[in-house]
């Protein structure tokens, strides 16, 4: 089968597609074909090697030290069932599907093994295959994250980097659970922030969010590019501030937290369940949440792809087609 492979860290030319030995499925699991795959901050950061400093080790324990132990990228995929092990129940040769591959990658081949058990769900009814591709970690990230914050009905939260992957899902998910939402993004993103349910919607290049009299209950910084100081001006006593991108907390945050009563949610993996997915399936396929699509590239144009996203002004997901779909 074909797959896009990396023997090194580097730029993006260090990707190359290569003919690789199709997998065979274990008894608790299928084996899918890929339809498509996506391009996201965490393809790009595990090929440059470009990660926190505070998770500089456990990186390069987990992808390796020398080059990189998982060398086929790609961490979301929809796709359709080839076949399947023999002790598996929930899948059949057949379905339509789309699934994380955090824990071992792999996204980028003609072919991927999935467990079961894993982050795997029947692909919603009303999508195609590049726009389900799109949904396992961006949307799973935004919905996790606003479970901890306990958002409830009526609440005002504000989505910082509200048109990107995980904050064009923010502020739909948010809209969901009732919450009146406000988002942050730049002057050309402004109508597709708002087409996705904003109430109101803030260009950060011409206002500073943090000088308005709003405040809000739930602050969600998807891009860690607002100051945590200027978040606690307009962040309600009790209220939760979120950082999906940041690990660990500043002094300023121990404080905050020790001090103020404010709430404070960073960056951790979001747990990878089917019932997620599920859950995810059943908003899009009911309207509630929508995918934005940015770009679509073909499979062997992947280093253009990573050399796009790698500029950080993409809207919403970039999706790869591994086949491409019939009309």
């Amino acid at each position: 089968m074909k797959a896009i492979v990396y023997t090194k860290y580097g730029p993006p030319d260090v990707l190359q597609l290569r003919e690789v030995e199709k997998p065979i499925p274990k008894e608790n699991e299928i084996l899918v074909k890929v339809k498509a795959t996506t391009v996201t901050v965490a393809d790009i950061r595990s090929r440059s090697f470009t990660v926190p400093k505070a998770f500089w080790l456990p990186a390069r324990i987990t992808l390796g030290f020398r080059g990189p132990k998982k060398q086929i990228l790609g961490m979301e995929l929809a796709g359709v069932v080839e076949s399947v092990g023999k002790d598996v129940k929930r899948f059949k040769e057949g379905d339509q599907v789309f699934a994380a591959s955090l824990s071992d990658f792999g996204a980028y081949a003609e072919y991927k093994c999935l467990p079961e058990d894993g982050p795997l769900s029947i692909k919603p009814s009303t999508i195609t295959h590049a726009e389900a591709a799109a949904i396992p970690i961006g949307a799973r990230t935004a919905l996790f994250f606003l479970r901890k914050a306990n958002i409830q009905n009526g609440q005002k939260v504000l989505v910082y980097g509200a048109s990107g992957s995980v904050g064009s899902y923010a502020v739909q998910i948010a809209k969901y659970f009732g919450a009146h939402v406000t988002g942050v993004c730049s002057t050309t993103n402004l109508d597709l922030v708002k087409s996705l349910g904003a109430d109101k919607v803030i260009d950060y290049t011409e206002e500073d969010f943090s000088t308005t009299d709003e405040t809000y209950d739930v602050i969600f910084e998807a891009v860690n590019k607002s100051s945590f100081s200027a978040c606690l001006k307009v962040l309600k006593k009790g209220g939760t501030y979120i950082n999906i991108t940041e690990p660990l907390p500043s002094p300023q945050m121990l404080w905050t937290t020790l001090t103020s009563g404010k709430k404070l949610v960073l960056s951790r993996n979001a747990p990878e369940t089917s019932e997620t997915l599920d859950f995810l399936k059943e908003l899009v396929e009911t309207g509630k949440v929508k995918v934005v699509i940015d770009r679509y590239y073909e499979f062997d144009e992947i280093v253009e792809a990573h050399q796009y996203v790698e500029k950080g002004h993409k809207r919403g997901n970039v999706v790869i087609h591994v086949e491409k779909e019939r009309s």
